[in-house]
């Protein structure tokens, strides 16, 4: 990783300290003479009213703002010269990358003298500081689980909060609708993805386990782990025991993947059997994390269930 930079615009990063109303998910934003202050996950930060050059660390801030028809100058990739993700179309066309979602270059990023930077603590919490001192910072807590809070966290640090309120209940009034058509409600699902070694088994506060409950799905009842995801090996094939069974293969390419052996023993599966077991991409369930994610997704299971 990079880390060569010349501190910039500090004085927009500092954290300020007086009285914030804190709401559900902790991301309130107070008027001031500089801007607005964001409570956030690394403390409370002021940030301009109109930021014009943002960098993005991480994809559910980059749906979200992409969602309130703002682009940023700056984000970082999946992998290196992975470029956007496929499912956002040509929306980042000539954008800057800083680096990759695990390892941004905050050379890059100094360079570019964004006024905001947003990213998530689970991910960026060691390098706060640095970023910090390049230009006001904003954090999530989490990414991809809870997807909400992170766009409600980018919609107040650009002030859009209403927008993106509007947008999610328009996602859920949505969702419901495709539902109640296809008669998802009673219906348990199986959210799989195959890994190199391993599947994964997708929870109901993942992103694309939180959509498909959104849509009325039920996941079987499991010990989920703190990412709200179970991980498990080939042999625990009978784990994938939904009515409805959704899978993508890592990086979208099954080759490599588990997936091979998995599907040579699950023939006796409920979903498998009853032939309800589709395909869907990586991209978009995985990394499509937002609203405009969340959408395509109904959009595949409104399609697929059509057939």
């Amino acid at each position: 990783m990079k880390t060569r930079f010349r501190p910039i615009l500090a004085v927009g990063a500092l954290v300020t300290a007086f009285g914030l109303l804190v709401t559900g998910c902790g991301t309130t934003d107070v008027a001031t003479e500089d801007g607005h202050v964001v409570e956030h996950a690394m403390g409370s930060t002021t940030v301009p009213d109109a930021p014009q050059r943002i960098v993005v660390l991480d994809s559910p801030h980059l749906d979200a703002l992409l969602a309130l028809d703002l682009t940023p100058i700056a984000f970082t990739e999946r992998a290196m010269g992975y470029g956007a993700p496929k499912y956002l179309g040509d929306r980042l066309d000539g954008v800057a990358t800083v680096g990759t979602i695990q390892e941004p270059d905050l050379d890059a990023i100094a360079e570019l003298e964004p006024d905001l930077i947003i990213g998530a603590k689970v991910r960026h919490e060691a390098l706060y500081t640095q970023l910090a001192a390049i230009a006001p910072t904003v954090f999530s807590v989490t990414s991809g689980t809870d997807w909400h809070d992170q766009a409600t966290l980018t919609a107040a640090a650009v002030g859009e909060s209403a927008e993106m309120t509007r947008l999610i209940t328009d996602l859920d009034t949505r969702a419901k609708a495709v539902g109640e058509r296809i008669g998802a409600t009673g219906t348990t699902v199986s959210m799989v993805r195959f890994t190199q070694d391993r599947f994964r088994l997708y929870g109901p506060d993942t992103f694309s386990g939180s959509v498909l409950a959104q849509i009325g799905y039920t996941h079987p009842p499991r010990e989920w782990n703190q990412y709200s995801m179970v991980e498990l090996d080939p042999e625990q094939y009978a784990q994938i025991n939904g009515d409805t069974v959704f899978h993508a293969d890592y990086t979208g390419n099954a080759t490599g993947t588990v997936k091979a052996r998995v599907v040579g023993l699950w023939g006796t599966l409920p979903g498998v059997r009853a032939g309800r077991d589709h395909a869907v991409d990586d991209d978009t369930w995985m990394l499509g994390i937002g609203v405009i994610g969340a959408n395509k997704i109904i959009d595949d299971v409104a399609r697929i269930t059509a057939k």
